[in-house]
This record gives structure tokens, sequence and C-alpha cells, in this order.
């Protein structure tokens, strides 16, 4: 099923006829991972505990352990993304304020390996 075209921190975007864009397959999980994974716990209306609020803990006490371990258990919440093999994670320091993460999961729809890099943090 398609959903609106919108990446978190931008502005929604316009299909070919001026109205809304819509994505699906890999374009939409990847949408839907991010948006988990950016969005602070208890500020989705519809469902207080979504969201892994990462751009908060960046610069916190929680170490890349830490990092890791709340993706693992987030991409596991997305119908979207296949539990098995279990999603990869590699973090990167880059700044004291900035980390990047690279997750390498399968897409539950087609089985295909994924990749999605993000910076996470100031």
């Amino acid at each position: 099923m398609a959903d609106v075209a919108h990446i978190i921190g931008q502005d929604l975007q316009l299909g070919p006829t001026g109205d809304l864009a819509v994505v699906d397959g890999s374009a939409e999980t990847q949408q839907r991972v991010l948006h988990r994974l950016l969005t602070s716990a208890g500020t989705y209306i519809w469902q207080l505990s979504y969201g892994a609020g990462l751009p908060a803990l960046v610069g916190s006490v929680a170490s890349l352990q830490q990092i890791a371990a709340i993706i693992r258990a987030q991409m596991a919440y997305e119908p979207a993304v296949a539990l098995s093999p279990e999603p990869q994670v590699m973090l990167t320091d880059v700044a004291p304020t900035e980390v990047n993460a690279t997750i390498t999961y399968t897409d539950a729809e087609s089985g295909s390996m994924q990749t999605l890099t993000l910076p996470i943090g100031d």
C-alpha cells in the first residue's frame, strides 16, 4: 500500500500532476524506518510509545552500543522490516555531538537487502 512521500525533516513532495507524491515498496520502508528512528517517544499522539528519539541520544551518556541496541529494538517493531536475518547496525563517531548510523536490513515484502545511512545528532 502506498504512503505519502515524506522524508522526516523535509517538505512534502509533489507528484508529476501536482498532487502529493506517494511511495511504496522499499522506498516506503526506508521512509517508515527513518520516521521511527528520528521521532522522540511520547510525541506521536496516536501511539505514545512509538519512536526511538535518536537525535536526543547523541551527546548524552548513551554509549554507541546502547544506541545500536535501541536501533535494533525499534527495527524489530517495524512490520516492513524482516526479523530474520536481524538488522545489522554500524555506528561511527563523526564529532562529539554527531554519529553516523549505517543500518542493513531485509525488506519484509520484497526480501531484498537494504542499506540506510543517516546522521544522528547536530
